[in-house]
């Protein structure tokens, strides 16, 4: 097998579009202890840099109040909870990346809602009114965190319009909301970024007909933002949904689909926000729980922010309730966490990257390469995997590197998660699938979900220190390389320890 020479000098950078953003769950949610905890978790060994949900604008977050004064209906923009969710992000380290949506009952002009916990889908009844309440939520902001804080929230116009499930008008009835919303948001402050339109995968036919409707009628973008998924059609079964997979290419395939299908336009050139990816567009499908999952997501992360200026993981947490609440612990939620801070494999790869310094060095099909400041490298290593037509991987994957080094000799330290290590979703199938584990089978469960970690000492030879990795099924492992500078005092004996 060819050995990799990785370069002495950084041939790049690992920008943090990685991290950029992550997926919650809808916005309620966040007031939950669970929630919380999770996210003071995720934000402790990964920290990321804004959060995007769903749910700003529905009834269970209550900023649209109507009300009646003499027969006269009047309008009250309340902020209870809204204020207590963006407190708790902003004591987290982590800023909103707000999302307009979806419509408060009482300004719809219909009934029509998604998911359980039923977000209205349909148009404004009275798009002035939808106009008002966005500068109220936007001025609110502005007025309690600081012009300067705010300017740094990207604020999205709703959510994957081109599906009839979560916008029940057509594209046209999209682009008057747009329009007014973005029109809404500069009347606050001219700063404050806007964009659109947060496609789905597969309706890249709505590119030029929004790039055309915004340059002709002078509508501010500042962003635009689209979803990237890979599964095929669900094939349900109770409480569960099974799909096929593309291969993982096609995820940065999707990537950078805008900037290709915008090229030419004026929207040529803007900041691109993927707002939702995974590998399963279901928040029930088990393969979110799996190693597998970490490894088909490696590449894209290491790959990612070469296309587009963010990229959010969706979700950080299993506290998400989409199709209903869930029906036991390890049920295939989005989230990198299950309830209770269970970590998955996706986790790891995240905290992994989180490791890593900024100088890049290397990258290839299975391997990231990166150097610190202080001269600290890290490797990430990955079994590649390929989508459902391309098979089983092997049981074992090796990677061979010479990497420099400037000491005589280098401490290694490897952490890993693989099929049967650092994976408590297979610890949870050999303990029987319990939906609610005992305090006994959770702690159980935590332990599991640790990566295994192994560490040595190894020469140097002429600056430059060979490393092979074998990788197990599905595995990936997180190598950090420092030099060692010997400090032991001239007396120190460890053989004499014991008196021998």
């Amino acid at each position: 097998m060819t050995i990799i020479h990785v370069p002495d000098r950084p041939v790049g950078t690992l920008t943090d579009a990685w991290r950029a953003c992550v997926g919650t769950g809808r916005f309620n949610l966040a007031l939950r202890k669970d929630y919380q905890d999770s996210l003071a978790l995720v934000q402790s060994e990964i920290g990321f840099h804004h959060i995007r949900g769903h749910g700003l604008l529905g009834d269970d977050v209550g900023v649209h109040r109507p009300y009646e004064v003499s027969g006269e209906r009047r309008l009250l923009h309340s902020f209870t909870y809204v204020d207590q969710v963006v407190d708790a992000y902003l004591a987290l380290g982590i800023k909103p990346f707000l999302e307009l949506g979806f419509m408060p009952s009482a300004l719809a002009s219909g009934d029509r809602t998604v998911f359980w916990w039923q977000g209205n889908i349909t148009p404004p009844a009275d798009h002035d009114e939808w106009a008002d309440l966005v500068r109220g939520v936007v001025g609110h902001l502005v007025g309690r965190y600081g012009i300067e804080e705010v300017r740094t929230w990207p604020i999205e116009v709703w959510n994957e319009p081109n599906l009839a499930q979560f916008w029940s008008g057509d594209q046209d009835a999209y682009h008057r909301l747009y329009e007014a919303s973005a029109h809404a948001v500069k009347e606050v402050d001219a700063d404050l970024q806007v964009g659109g339109p947060s496609l789905s995968p597969g309706s890249d036919e709505w590119w030029a007909p929004f790039a055309e409707f915004v340059t002709a009628r002078d509508v501010p973008v500042d962003f635009v933002s689209r979803h990237a998924y890979t599964t095929g059609p669900a094939q349900h079964v109770p409480f569960g949904t099974y799909q096929t997979l593309r291969a993982p290419s096609s995820l940065l395939e999707q990537f950078d689909a805008p900037r290709r299908h915008l090229e030419g336009t004026a929207l040529a050139g803007l900041p691109v926000h993927i707002t939702e990816f995974n590998s399963s567009y279901r928040p029930d499908n088990p393969v979110h729980d799996t190693a597998y999952n970490a490894a088909y997501l490696a590449p894209v992360l290491a790959a990612g922010g070469d296309l587009v200026d963010s990229f959010a993981y969706w979700t950080f947490s299993d506290t998400f309730e989409e199709v209903g609440i869930p029906t036991g612990i390890f049920h295939g939620g989005f989230g990198m966490l299950t309830h209770g801070q269970i970590k998955k494999p996706t986790y790891h790869l995240y905290a992994f990257m989180a490791r890593m310094g900024s100088h890049l060095l290397a990258r290839g099909a299975d391997h990231l390469i990166t150097r610190d400041d202080a001269g600290r490298i890290t490797v990430l290593g990955w079994q590649p995997v390929g989508g459902t037509e391309d098979g089983p991987e092997p049981e074992r994957h090796t990677l061979r590197l010479s990497v420099p080094v400037d000491a005589a000799t280098a401490f290694v330290m490897r952490s890993s998660v693989n099929e049967t290590e650092g994976n408590a979703w297979a610890a949870w199938r050999e303990m029987g699938r319990p939906r609610f584990p005992t305090s006994r089978q959770l702690d159980a469960l935590r332990e599991a979900a640790e990566p295994v970690r192994r560490h040595t000492s190894v020469a140097v030879d002429g600056c430059r220190m060979n490393l092979e990795l074998t990788l197990g099924r599905h595995e990936v492992t997180l190598v950090e390389i420092d030099p060692v500078r010997d400090e032991s005092p001239p007396w120190v004996d460890d053989v004499r320890i014991l008196g021998r």
